[in-house]
């Protein structure tokens, strides 16, 4: 199911540049289309039980609270942060899809094979997404008048002061866990698109399927990506929102007994319905802006 008959070599430095551009081209996208859905979702995931009535009653709240400016809230993080983790995801993937590319000597990569690529790509990223989620998380979920830090560099001094290295870090195996899987599928699911597409249209290269299509694409590839990992986000938006001077949980498994003995399995899916309706705009965006950047620069 390989979508391009040449790849550049493995070797090609100028070619992971290239990646690594439109990358922060796609990140940059996907922040400014999805921010404010995730800014709900993940007042959602981490209120208190009884905060909030649901997706609605966050957007009531904060527009009353904090006005439109609220949704944006933490966005330098993500701006700077997704916009180098999403560089990180296709990067990477692009050099595993290379290696397997020149490993197999041309011949089509299986579905299994590019899910290796994503995963890879996952695991690599879940090193950078866990720390600048962790601040971006610490940022979003303040509210007006009860602000415990000024800013990204704010957060993450205070962190460190007060947990250490391994303070900014928490909730990486969970991310980790997440960007694996995640990306995994993520990346396949757009790839057997793409190949269904130009199966379908034998008159057609990938250079020439058009941006909207590439948009809709990636929203389905957003679908599967969320459907698939989504109770393990709300275990490590918890552990990131616990309180750092006194924190309630001692590792995922101790969050995931508390979720089930509070709210059962549909405690895993709070928050879900943002997330669903951010899927398709920002993962659409963010395949679209990729696919259209490399274009231009190659």
């Amino acid at each position: 199911m390989t979508i391009e008959l040449e790849e550049p070599p493995l070797t090609d430095n100028l070619q992971v540049y290239k990646d690594l551009f439109g990358g922060t081209v796609g990140g940059i996208a996907q922040v400014l289309v999805g921010q404010p859905f995730d800014t709900v979702k993940v007042r959602l995931q981490s209120a208190p039980d009884g905060t909030y009535n649901g997706a609605g009653d966050v957007i009531k709240k904060l527009m009353a609270n904090e006005g439109p400016k609220g949704f944006y809230k933490g966005t330098l993080t993500p701006l700077v942060g997704v916009g180098a983790c999403v560089s990180v995801q296709f990067s990477v993937n692009e050099f595993m899809k290379r290696y397997y590319d020149e490993k197999l000597q041309g011949r089509e990569l299986s579905l299994l094979q590019f899910f290796n690529c994503g995963a890879v790509a996952g695991f690599a990223n879940g090193f950078l997404a866990g720390p600048i989620e962790h601040i971006r998380i610490r940022l979003q979920t303040q509210t007006g008048n009860n602000k415990q830090f000024n800013g990204p560099i704010d957060c993450l001094k205070k962190l460190t002061k007060l947990s250490g290295i391994q303070g900014v870090f928490k909730g990486l195996v969970p991310t980790l866990a997440r960007e694996s899987i995640g990306l995994g599928i993520y990346f396949a699911t757009y790839e057997a698109l793409i190949a269904r597409e130009l199966k379908s249209k034998t008159y057609l290269t990938r250079a020439d399927i058009p941006a909207w299509k590439l948009c809709m694409l990636g929203g389905l590839s957003g679908y599967a990506l969320w459907t698939s990992i989504y109770p393990v986000d709300v275990l490590k938006s918890k552990l990131q929102t616990d309180s750092l001077s006194k924190p309630a949980y001692s590792g995922s498994i101790s969050v995931a007994r508390d979720i089930f003995k509070k709210a059962g399995i549909k405690g895993f899916y709070k928050g879900f319905v943002p997330t669903i309706l951010r899927a398709a705009p920002a993962n659409g965006a963010t395949f679209a802006a990729f696919e259209v950047t490399m274009r231009m620069i190659s």
